[in-house]
């Protein structure tokens, strides 16, 4: 079997906070709730903007097992644009975006899957905001494309990036990370050696991270993937 080393690029790490960007750390208060019984549709090549209120799915949403697009708080098509809203933390899949969309000043107050999932071709771009209590990942990318995360800040994570590391499908898949603010976290990255994936990470500040980034042999059988090394 051929394999394709992937691809790193590791610009200017660095744990101080002069090599920052302009990520914020501090969550911002809520200006009101909105709970709903399904998912908000963003269509597509529209902008929601949230006016900074708390969106979730009601009481005990955040349950046991993996859940899916119908468990969705925001579900984006194609293009759209979600902006300046707090995801609570009743809700089980926080926001999904379907064949590319943008995410601008958004924060998780506790994540409970995952806070965005990627699908679909066109990749993602997530500007500002932040998230934090997410035992497993923050963003799972499970579509190809790159996901560009810029100014971004996030506490207490298992990973903040993945790469599919066993769908069906798989793809090579891209990720930049610029001007990130990372605490209390495992891993900042989490890549497939198999299919060519490349990183790209500058001016982040980690404290308490430990692993930058981490290589998995990825597989599209379903098993479980191994991580096998560092980028």
């Amino acid at each position: 079997m051929h394999f394709i080393r992937a691809t790193i690029i590791l610009a200017a790490l660095s744990a101080l906070p002069s090599a920052l960007g302009a990520a914020v750390t501090t969550f911002p208060s809520a200006k009101g709730s909105v709970s709903n019984g399904s998912a908000i549709t963003v269509k597509a090549g529209q902008t929601y903007d949230g006016g900074m209120k708390r969106f979730d799915r009601g009481n005990g949403a955040c349950s046991s097992g993996e859940g899916g697009q119908k468990d969705a708080v925001f579900i984006l098509e194609k293009g759209a644009t979600l902006k300046n809203a707090i995801i609570g933390k009743n809700q089980k899949e926080g926001v999904h975006c379907n064949n590319g969309c943008k995410i601008q000043n958004v924060w998780w107050e506790d994540v409970c899957e995952d806070a965005l999932t990627v699908l679909g071709s066109g990749g993602a771009t997530i500007t500002g905001g932040g998230a934090k209590s997410a035992s497993d990942k923050v963003i799972q990318h499970n579509g190809s494309g790159t996901v560009t995360i810029t100014d971004f800040f996030v506490d207490g994570f298992g990973k903040l990036y993945r790469s599919c590391g066993n769908c069906k499908t798989q793809f090579k898949r891209s990720v930049v990370i610029q001007g990130v603010v990372a605490k209390n976290g495992k891993e900042l990255v989490g890549i497939n050696q198999k299919y060519g994936d490349t990183v790209s990470i500058s001016r982040v500040s980690l404290s308490g991270v430990s692993a930058k980034c981490s290589v998995y042999d990825g597989n599209n059988s379903g098993a479980e993937p191994k991580r096998v090394g560092t980028c």
